[in-house]
């Protein structure tokens, strides 16, 4: 019997510190993908690690259940799909911190977020390769 791969998303690899939060928002570039919108900061390392952050504004989602599972559903999109990612911050030797902030205003299924993370996650590697010496 053959095992399923596993795509873990843990607690180390989340962007949970307040200065890098404020440092990916500030000095960050962005880009956006229907109602996705992606932050991101690539730097130099010697350690290479993706953290990621996902959230969800409250001026169009007033309940917390509305909020809680589209994050839900971001991180499990992230989650499926962050391997080519990580592929390409281990060749360039990068630390990426990005945050995925859903910008739409109505309540998404769950394919189009997956869809849309998998565009915005596939041009962020390209990104970084291009930033690669």
């Amino acid at each position: 019997m053959q095992q399923a791969k596993t795509y873990p998303f843990s607690k180390s690899a989340r962007l949970k510190s307040r200065k890098k939060l404020q440092e990916v928002f500030s000095e960050g570039k962005r880009f956006h993908t229907g109602c996705i919108k992606l932050l991101y900061l690539a730097e130099p390392a010697t350690l290479p690690e993706i953290k990621c952050g996902v959230g969800v504004s409250s001026r169009y989602f007033k309940k917390a259940v509305d909020r809680n599972r589209i994050k839900r559903l971001l991180r499990e999109a992230y989650r499926l799909q962050q391997a080519a990612l990580k592929q390409t911050a281990l060749q360039t030797q990068s630390r990426v911190s990005l945050f995925l902030l859903f910008t739409g205003k109505e309540l998404p299924d769950y394919e189009t977020v997956y869809k849309q993370t998998g565009h915005l996650l596939q041009k962020l590697a390209n990104r970084i390769n291009e930033m690669a010496p």
